[in-house]
């Protein structure tokens, strides 16, 4: 139950961040007839090194719609952060769950409309921005990232990461990363953890069976962290070592240096 609830809880607080001179827009997509998607794309002032799809996690139920305000933000690590990627010089798409799963996207993540509605995400971002998309998903969101690339063959991501990775199936969700077929994943793969991540969904030492599946990727890392400010929520939710509290720079910036292959 601690599980469930802390996925669950990181979705409850918003913020509002100071404007910046990048240009941020919701757009709806329609992956499938009658489905729509909303994403929340930033896009930085300078040239872009690559568009990054951030997956939350819980059930991946966000809101976005059109009269979104600027700067509004969640709690989520990478919600949270999607500014200092955006600073890194990447443009940012935050996906919200499609509108067949209004009460999240529990059990629905390993799916084939899932991929393809992912699919229909890094088409528009590519055709938009013109940059290689990567997908980064954290806690929840992970599953989604992986499914995706281990799917989409043709028109898929040029990129995965995975922070916080849930491995261990829970009350609410029999999914995790480790039910994707991840053999079947040929592009790069950053998988990123907390030393001393105190959720039952995500234990750190479950990171390097996910490498160990990855047989096809051409390129594949393990980045640990540890450290950080004292937990001010749940294990499971954003504000402990779940969503690398006190450590949110370094985390990025390790991401942003992998990505582009530094």
């Amino acid at each position: 139950m601690r599980t469930f609830l802390g996925l669950v809880a990181g979705f409850l607080f918003l913020a509002f961040v100071p404007a910046s001179r990048a240009e941020e827009s919701v757009r709806i997509l329609t992956p499938r007839p009658e489905v729509s998607l909303a994403m929340l794309l930033i896009k930085p002032e300078g040239p872009v090194a690559a568009s990054l799809i951030m997956f939350v996690g819980a059930g991946g139920y966000l809101g976005l719609a059109p009269d979104w305000p600027t700067g509004k933000r969640g709690a989520n690590f990478l919600f949270r952060t999607a500014d200092d990627f955006v600073k890194e010089g990447f443009a940012v798409a935050v996906l919200d769950a499609d509108s067949d799963h209004s009460g999240g996207l529990w059990n629905a993540r390993t799916g084939r409309n899932h991929a393809e509605d992912v699919r229909a995400a890094i088409g528009a971002l590519r055709a938009a921005i013109g940059a290689p998309v990567w997908l980064v998903g954290t806690s929840m969101g992970t599953v989604s990232v992986a499914n995706a690339g281990a799917r989409l063959q043709e028109g898929g991501a040029d990129g995965l990461v995975l922070t916080s990775s849930v491995t261990v199936p829970t009350k609410r969700s029999a999914e995790s990363v480790l039910s994707v077929d991840l053999k079947a994943i040929t592009v790069p793969v950053l998988v990123v953890r907390h030393d001393q991540d105190g959720c039952d969904a995500s234990p750190p030492w479950n990171a390097p069976r996910i490498l160990n599946r990855l047989e096809h990727s051409p390129r594949k890392e393990l980045i640990g962290f540890s450290g950080g400010s004292p937990p001010q929520s749940g294990p499971c939710e954003p504000f402990a070592q779940h969503g690398y509290l006190g450590i949110e720079q370094r985390v990025v910036g390790a991401i942003a240096a992998w990505i582009r292959g530094q």
